[in-house]
């Protein structure tokens, strides 16, 4: 019978989060390291990603910075394999790092290097952060990938053609490999955001704004809290028997 999540429902689990210097990624470290797990951030940005992993440690967590750039694939490989080797072993992955680099413009607008260059981060660097972490998450009895998505591919955000394509495509992916996983035990699932307020939706217009915050059945802006929880819950053992699922977590903006 699986246990409440409590605060130290991760204890001992060794977290890589792709994309966690800042925003969500930042909240999902914050989070796992407070519930007891030994965290690697992963990230192109090194400087935030080494301050947070050692503001980490100074609160007696368990935290490791490994640089990433998702574009890659060298980098992919050594940063999974870094991390396993530092943490001896990876229980759970979060594969949260993306770009949008196409907000604003039409699809008749996109050039094929933006669109290359969003779908090598998001889709391709989803797929290969998980084939080089699968060796260490085979080897784990309590393994789980949890894909960021995002609730613009279920609602088909305009002028966003790029990342919206990317999104669906990890939804897929998700659906895909948790099937392929399985068979190890490893549970595959997606979380899909509304928009968040972080710093890395600063570039979005006001009118997209106010567009989700009329638009959602709970009418106040989304912040990273409100992600954490279900993403948490996802690596825990309450949810060993969950996989393959897409859970939207917009405010009801887009309701399954």
């Amino acid at each position: 019978m699986s246990q409440p999540i409590t605060a130290s429902s991760l204890h001992g689990r060794k977290v890589l989060i792709t994309g966690a210097a800042r925003g969500l990624g930042e909240s999902f470290a914050r989070a796992a390291a407070a519930a007891g797990a030994h965290v690697t951030i992963a990230d192109i940005l090194v400087e935030p990603g080494q301050a947070l992993a050692q503001a980490l440690r100074a609160q007696g967590a368990s935290a490791e910075f490994v640089p990433l750039d998702l574009a890659d694939p060298a980098s992919v490989e050594r940063a999974a394999q870094t991390a396993a080797e530092r943490m001896g072993g990876i229980d759970a992955l979060i594969n949260n790092g993306a770009i949008t680099n196409s907000g604003g413009k039409l699809a008749t607008e996109l050039s094929l290097d933006a669109w290359d260059a969003v779908m090598d981060v998001n889709v391709r660097g989803t797929w290969l952060m998980t084939v080089a972490a699968l060796p260490s998450l085979r080897q784990s009895s309590c393994a789980s990938v949890v894909n960021i998505a995002s609730d613009t591919a279920l609602w088909g955000a305009p002028r966003l053609l790029a990342y919206v394509a990317s999104k669906g495509a990890v939804i897929a992916m998700t659906r895909s490999l948790a099937r392929e996983l399985g068979e190890h035990g490893i549970t595959v699932n997606a979380v899909a955001p509304g928009l968040v307020e972080v710093e890395a939706t600063a570039y979005v217009p006001a009118a997209r704004h106010q567009q989700y915050l009329q638009g959602r059945a709970l009418q106040r802006a989304q912040v990273p809290d409100d992600v954490t929880g279900p993403v948490m819950f996802l690596l825990s053992d309450a949810a060993r028997f969950v996989t393959g699922q897409v859970l939207p977590v917009n405010g009801g903006f887009v309701m399954n």
